[in-house]
């Protein structure tokens, strides 16, 4: 498939923007920019203010609290096991995603709901400690023409789980494409789940509690309205709804599967 959301490169940005994705990845604290803050960077002026809306919630650890919260009740399908000797590579590639997608989902979740004027009525939400976020290297991210054919058909593939329509291709496929071995197994386990409906009905459970809890956060937000609220909209909930909606369910699964989920 062709990505159809444009994004910019880490590498190839340059003033502001850089030093937007430099804040992004010091406050989120990850390694990489999340794909929706690079796609975010292609229009003008919408990471500024995007970032500038959301970046208080991630300081205050809102977002964080919302996770801790998220995790004691979510549901993660059972895969069987994935234990096994792996590159480090994989472990660190899940541990960031399993980090900064959930985090991503409460915060980019408060955001949509706030453009949305769905913002539920109450106190301030709770903010907490941060949590700690995984200190490790990533492997590059792949592309088409990196890996073998038969790779990348399978990243496709993988693609494919918790949403059949592919609106975007999920990053961490692309950061796991160095190990393909590891994400044929993968590949065994979730068509497993999604065989007993287990996958599907945990990602959409999952969405719906995450995006109910966004709404409280939203409250969160204080900011002007954008002219371009309405595009800015429309890519942010493309992204919370598919590609960061399906993952936090499917890379939580994948690392309980492994034994490394903390």
């Amino acid at each position: 498939m062709n990505d159809p959301f444009p994004a910019v490169a880490e590498a190839s940005a340059t003033g502001e923007i850089a030093d937007l994705f430099a804040d992004i990845r010091a406050t989120v604290g990850v390694r990489v920019v999340n794909l929706v803050w690079r796609h975010l960077a292609t229009f003008e002026g919408a990471l500024p203010w995007a970032w500038s809306a959301v970046r208080p919630l991630y300081l205050a650890g809102i977002p964080d609290e919302a996770a801790r919260l998220f995790r004691e009740t979510m549901i993660v399908p059972k895969l069987a096991s994935l234990a096994g000797e792996q590159p480090g590579s994989v472990d660190a590639v899940l541990a960031s995603y399993d980090h900064s997608n959930t985090i991503n989902m409460f915060a980019l979740g408060a955001l949509v709901a706030w453009l949305r004027g769905e913002a539920t009525e109450g106190p301030a939400p709770a903010g907490g400690p941060r949590l700690p976020a995984p200190g490790m290297t990533l492997p590059p991210l792949t592309s088409e023409a990196d890996v073998s054919l038969e790779t990348w058909a399978l990243v496709l593939r993988l693609n494919r789980f918790g949403d059949p329509r592919q609106f975007i291709l999920a990053s961490m496929y692309r950061h796991l494409a160095h190990a393909p071995a590891f994400l044929s197994k993968v590949e065994t386990v979730l068509k497993e789940a999604q065989a007993n409906g287990s996958l599907d009905r945990a990602i959409t459970a999952n969405r719906t509690a995450a995006h109910q809890s966004a709404r409280g956060l939203a409250r969160a937000i204080s900011a002007e309205r954008p002219t371009s609220a309405d595009r800015i909209e429309g890519g942010v909930t493309t992204f919370v709804d598919h590609a960061i909606g399906k993952m936090v369910t499917i890379c939580r699964a994948i690392r309980v599967a492994r034994g490394t989920a903390l």
